[in-house]
């Protein structure tokens, strides 16, 4: 299987041998050792504030994601929250369980998030602003510096969902005032799915401090306590935790959080560069180095998912509800080389000699 995916992707043969391996028990130094480690890492690649925090999570990034909706907001609260795909419909849909006051600002699929589109909500009274970095679904980046500065000059309390983007886009925390960056192990860090990463800077744990939180699972408070000691509340993905450890040292070694971004947006640029011979169009506005979204001009997108899995044993993303036969989407991130997109791209031909599309 070649897989061209957003999450689960491509692992690495270290990350892949370790995960063949028995699962030892965590409630030791030695597990809380990597546990720190982990932390470590992760507020380095993330540039972030001094005094962050980073808490590791046994769930997908939509676990995360509750979390901090729940941990950093409460009723008093007025949230934007950007909302250009199915990502940002779930934090609107968050906003919506755990009763968080809010307002959407839409946007069209594909679309960008401009300075004018945005200031139309300065000033209106918001406490907080909630986005999705790279909205997955159709693969846009949004600004986080002219968001950051948005937020800074109305004091917003800001998240970013940096699920697909974290190692895949530059992202520099502090310098983009964040208070809360979420990830995932399935995505840059190529592990198998199943830990969300929260970083919090100082702002973020004063308010999860102070936070009454109604669950035992998703107190990031409990975590964060945990944490000061290398362990989690209740058992976590040890195996998969293990796995990540050895992922960061590998991206480090490699020349850190720099060098991992430079190596897929060459696998981005090289792959947008060479699709265009084909009747494709880019549907993102300002596309995110992560994924790339292709609506077929005369083709259905779900038609050709199926046959490059089937004929081709290659795995791109397919999309859901009225996306679903109209975009397609291929994933620059995990262990994927140029010979990789070249076998995928030479497999589009073929379906498009056959008339495919």
């Amino acid at each position: 299987m070649l897989n061209f995916t957003v999450g689960p992707v491509m692992s690495s043969e270290i990350v892949c041998h370790l995960g063949s391996e028995q699962i030892p028990y965590f409630r030791t130094a030695e597990f809380s050792k990597i546990m720190l480690d982990n932390e470590r890492l992760m507020l380095k690649f993330t540039k972030a504030p001094e005094h962050s925090r980073a808490v590791f999570m046994t769930n997908s990034s939509t676990g995360a994601m509750e979390a901090t909706v729940m941990n950093c907001f409460t009723s008093s609260d007025k949230i934007l929250v950007i909302n250009g795909g199915s990502f940002g419909e779930r934090f609107v849909q968050l906003c919506l369980i755990h009763e968080i006051p809010h307002e959407v600002l839409k946007l069209n699929y594909g679309q960008k998030l401009t300075k004018e589109n945005l200031y139309t909500y300065d000033k209106k009274g918001f406490t907080g602003l909630l986005i999705n970095v790279d909205e997955t679904s159709t693969g846009v980046l949004y600004d986080v510096t002219m968001i950051g500065e948005f937020c800074k000059c109305n004091n917003l309390f800001f998240v970013t969902d940096c699920v697909s983007s974290f190692l895949a886009d530059p992202y520099d925390m502090k310098a983009c005032g964040a208070d809360v960056m979420i990830t995932g192990s399935q995505k840059v860090l190529a592990c198998p799915p199943g830990v969300s990463v929260i970083v919090l800077a100082p702002r973020a744990i004063e308010r999860v401090k102070k936070a009454h939180v109604k669950s035992m699972y998703f107190n990031l408070y409990e975590c964060l306590k945990n944490g000061e000691r290398g362990q989690t509340p209740f058992t976590p993905a040890v195996g998969i935790l293990r796995q990540i450890n050895a992922r960061l040292h590998e991206i480090d070694n490699n020349g850190g959080a720099d060098a991992e971004i430079s190596r897929v947006a060459f696998m981005a640029q090289d792959f947008r560069q060479r699709v265009k011979k084909f009747p494709f169009k880019f549907i993102s506005e300002c596309p995110a180095n992560a994924v790339t979204s292709l609506h077929p001009i005369n083709g259905n997108a779900y038609e050709i998912f199926i046959k490059l899995k089937d004929e081709y044993n290659i795995w791109v993303c397919p999309n859901g509800g009225q996306m679903k036969e109209t975009v397609f989407r291929v994933g620059h991130i995990g262990a994927l080389t140029y010979e990789d997109n070249t076998i995928l791209l030479n497999a589009l031909a073929k379906l498009h000699e056959e008339g495919t599309f």
